[in-house]
């Protein structure tokens, strides 16, 4: 048996480019170029391996590494990060001391209330222990992680996403890591997803940048974001990044500071069970078959199957795709299938965080959709010329909006009109405010543009006569500012995206400046929120209810102790940080 330690000594234990890290100043040494594991015949033993590398993967070997225990951590991937990379990187864990150090009251009680008052009874996935160890230990972790030196930042202003209801809180319970030079990590850096890493942003500025053009705060937001905060640090050497690039990559930095050895494109193949008890995985590392034992246990953390188009026929509503997911590649759900296999209990397997998503005709990229669709001058509808949601509501509730109107009437694909001034005010996914990206927009086939409602409703194929009949109607209610079939608008949440200068609804402008646009909009996901049935331990369960010794998991490939909702943001790596530190603790003891 090879222990890690004495492979150190002989092999390159990690697939990295070569280079090294700074922390605190100082370089920390990384391994060599790449170069694969060379004793495939070979057994290799640590005490906790961890199978992910999104924030669930790195707090739980973090964790694992911080209580004195040997952790390797495989990505199936050449990148690390996962879905929590290219994120927002908020992360929902109420009562905790940042959002308190900022002045914002929460306890225990008010945020028990609120989460059941969200989630409600969806059976043992979000059992009552689950949220209980999710509360109590959430604030001990995003501690501990500042203890360690990783820096947060409250979100103020971003609502919980139902902050009407018992316990919400309106200006929200949203953290995030503090903006971060990503230079601090040197080689490392390259193999860190990301999406927005030009503009270093935090979600509470996302908003006020979409109204750039429409108020003081966003033209000044923007301005800073990108003189300030993005052109100017260049010159000296730096590079700012904010939401999911600083999450991991004040993570990715506390690893290398560990010298935590992390296996790149390492895909897990098999689950190693002997007299019923997870001992290891079966890794492809370099080509070769790799067995890595556990003597303390195995954590999963590789994230949900929206790229497994097979699960996703199986276990959700039609129609679905891969095609429509944010995602990222290496989430094929393969772990969840092969604990399934091996009698681990599944859950919410019909669920996933849930969103409207356009796609790039050009590239077929997904664009989840959040500012797009809230802001003023524009409603979504179905084939029948009708509205079925709240346009500015929580977007796991706009994807379940979407398949429940399905059921009855084609909405899938639905369609967002807008009107000029929509496109004259906000930008549009990656498509600049204005008519030149109004243009752009119709030349990619991504826009369908009329001179009147009856015309585009022509164009696109739903009813005409109720397609003007809902315009009629939508107008009325941006004229009153009261939206009686959906109430958009009513919500502190809705505002979050939303014009100030629009009055008296900031949500709601009236749709009746041509040209008219259609933009179709697919039910998208920000990932599947369905797998492994867990314990408050983060322990996988069988499907008898006893517990799979040795095999622990969270994160995505876990079912969400959130159930079916989204009660604030970061309701995906809230729970994804909180049981990955639990996992690694529990297996400690």
């Amino acid at each position: 048996m090879v222990t890690l330690s004495s492979l150190r000594k002989n092999v390159f234990w990690a697939t990295c480019p070569a280079g090294g890290a700074f922390f605190n100043g100082k370089r920390v040494s990384t391994p060599g170029r790449k170069r694969s594991v060379e004793m495939s015949s070979e057994k290799i033993e640590v005490d906790v391996l961890v199978v992910g590398s999104g924030a669930a993967g790195m707090v739980a070997a973090l964790a694992a590494k911080e209580k004195g225990l040997e952790t390797i951590l495989v990505e199936s991937t050449e990148m690390l990060g996962g879905n929590s990379a290219i994120s927002g990187g908020g992360v929902w864990i109420p009562n905790n001391h940042v959002i308190k150090r900022a002045g914002q009251t929460d306890s225990y009680e008010e945020a028990r209330t609120y989460m059941d008052a969200c989630i409600g009874d969806v059976g043992p996935a979000s059992s009552p222990e689950r949220r209980d160890a999710f509360l109590k230990r959430g604030p001990e972790v995003v501690q501990w992680l500042e203890d360690l030196g990783f820096k947060w930042v409250y979100g103020r202003g971003y609502s919980d996403y139902y902050p009407e209801r018992p316990g919400g809180k309106p200006m929200g319970r949203g953290i995030e890591g503090k903006k971060y030079n990503i230079k601090r990590l040197g080689h490392w850096a390259d193999k860190l997803r990301y999406s927005v890493r030009a503009m270093p942003l935090y979600t509470s500025e996302v908003n006020k940048m979409a109204v750039s053009l429409r108020t003081w705060k966003g033209f000044f937001t923007a301005a800073r974001v990108i003189g300030l905060e993005a052109l100017f640090p260049r010159l000296v050497g730096m590079q700012l990044v904010g939401l999911g690039n600083s999450l991991m990559g004040q993570l990715l930095e506390l690893l290398l500071a560990r010298e935590v050895p992390m296996w790149l494109s390492s895909p897990m193949k098999e689950l190693l069970i002997e007299n019923g008890r997870v001992v290891g995985i079966v890794v492809e590392n370099g080509g070769k078959r790799q067995h890595v034992y556990a003597r303390r246990g195995v954590i999963l953390t590789s994230g949900g199957f929206e790229k497994n188009a097979k699960m996703r026929e199986q276990y959700q509503e039609h129609p679905v795709t891969d095609a429509w997911t944010s995602g990222t590649e290496g989430n094929t759900g393969r772990p969840i299938e092969l604990a399934r296999d091996a009698g681990a209990a599944l859950s919410l397997m019909e669920d996933a965080w849930w969103g409207p998503t356009m796609m790039y005709p050009e590239s077929g990229e997904p664009q989840f959709m959040l500012q797009e669709r809230s802001l003023p001058f524009c409603f979504i509808v179905a084939k029948d010329g009708k509205r079925f949601m709240n346009e500015s509501e929580s977007y796991v509730d706009a994807g379940h909006h979407q398949y429940d109107k399905h059921r009855e009437v084609e909405a899938i694909p639905a369609w967002q009109i807008m009107d000029s001034r929509h496109r004259k005010y906000y930008p549009f996914g990656m498509l600049m405010p204005g008519r030149g990206g109004s243009k752009k927009g119709v030349k990619m086939g991504l826009f369908i543009e009329a001179q009147s409602i009856e015309e585009l409703a022509q164009k696109i194929g739903v009813d005409v006569d109720g397609l003007v009949e809902t315009t009629k109607r939508f107008n009325e209610f941006a004229k009153t500012g009261k939206d009686l079939d959906f109430h958009r608008g009513d919500s502190a949440y809705d505002r979050v995206y939303s014009d100030p200068r629009v009055k008296p609804n900031p949500n709601l402008g009236p749709v009746d400046k041509p040209p008219f646009y259609a933009v179709k909009v697919y039910p998208g996901d920000l990932g599947t929120k369905g797998g492994l049935l867990t314990d408050e331990f983060a322990r996988v369960l069988r499907e008898d209810g006893s517990v799979f010794e040795g095999l622990y998991a969270a994160g995505n490939c876990s079912a969400s102790v959130m159930g079916h909702t989204y009660p604030g943001p970061g309701s995906t790596l809230g729970p994804a940080v909180v049981f990955g530190a639990i996992a690694a603790n529990h297996l400690a003891e």
